[in-house]
């Protein structure tokens, strides 16, 4: 896989997280896909992410992570991207936060991601 493959799976990736489309963004992971995720955690397998992003509509009214920068390694099997998180909440609350995520990409699909980011902001999604 080429670097500038890596970096259209990395495009829609925020592409269709900003969309909403949490099906086809599901899509761009393997099957056997491992996501460490700072605030749900340890996620292991497709099926479990797929039910795990069935909650993203009902968890924010806005959720937009624009990417600001993307590194992709001359191989496309590792990238990185750095972007911006601009959401409400379900209960009308606004969060803002700086990302990173790194990428490892395998067959042309995500089969590693871990996303590092202040959880603060993120605080209000407990709130009742």
């Amino acid at each position: 896989m080429s670097a500038m493959d890596a970096k259209q799976i990395l495009q829609k990736y925020y592409e269709y997280a900003n969309a909403g489309d949490w099906d086809r963004w599901c899509d761009l992971f393997a099957d056997d896909q491992v996501m460490d995720e700072q605030l749900a955690g340890h996620i292991e397998g497709l099926d479990v992410l797929r039910s795990m992003m069935k909650g993203m509509g009902t968890m924010y009214r806005v959720f937009r992570n624009e990417p600001v920068h993307f590194i992709v390694d001359a191989g496309g099997e590792k990238a990185a991207a750095v972007s911006h998180l601009t959401a409400v909440s379900a209960s009308g609350e606004a969060i803002e936060a700086e990302v990173m995520n790194f990428f490892r990409i395998a067959d042309g699909k995500i089969a590693y991601m871990a996303n590092y980011h202040d959880t603060v902001p993120f605080q209000v999604l407990n709130q009742g």
